[in-house]
């Protein structure tokens, strides 16, 4: 039975985590409620689809508790989680042909970003959000793992599988095609 379930406790999350190698029902059921909502949210940011976020989620979980024995407690068991879900996506995003990359070698890549005026500071929190959700998968994907997860493209390159200068135009295309979004609202 698992000891200790107050999330004051500094050691409850890693109690839990041995409850779940023990294949303690509570413990799961304790972390997945810990992190069931953070990771639809990941999910559904890269989907934009609430039942397919769902879905991810879930077998995201099941596999997650299924290889809670690999966790080894070098990250936090949140950030272990995120990759799985992050790859799950991924991977649902290429299986169902949803993620496209446009090749860096035909298109016109600038190396520096224009300059930021007043009004992108301006834009409501919603708009972004309904912004984002409007960008084509491969750029939705690439700016939420950049922006939203915070990672850097090397660390992106390595789980969507492109080159690191993919991930770069990808990113530096989603924000240009984000600010055209963002220019028509106020239209």
């Amino acid at each position: 039975m698992l000891k200790i379930l107050n999330q004051d406790y500094p050691d409850c999350q890693t109690q839990l985590v041995e409850g779940c190698k023990r294949g303690e029902r509570q413990a799961q059921h304790r972390l997945y409620q810990q992190y069931a909502t953070a990771m639809y949210n990941v999910c559904r940011r890269m989907t934009k689809h609430d039942a397919e976020a769902e879905d991810i989620l879930q077998e995201a979980f099941v596999d997650a508790f299924r290889k809670i024995d690999t966790f080894k407690g070098e990250s936090t068991f949140g950030a272990w989680l995120k990759r799985i879900v992050i790859n799950k996506t991924i991977n649902h995003l290429k299986k169902n042909q949803r993620m496209t990359w446009v090749s860096v070698d035909k298109m016109d890549f600038e190396d520096h970003e224009p300059p930021q005026t007043d009004r992108d500071m301006h834009y409501k929190v919603k708009q972004v959000h309904q912004a984002i959700q409007q960008l084509p998968d491969g750029f939705r994907s690439v700016l939420s793992l950049y922006l939203l997860e915070g990672y850097d493209h090397r660390e992106i390159a390595e789980i969507l599988e492109i080159s690191e200068s993919t991930s770069k135009s990808q990113y530096n295309r989603a924000k240009k095609k984000l600010n055209q979004i963002l220019e028509s609202y106020e239209r």
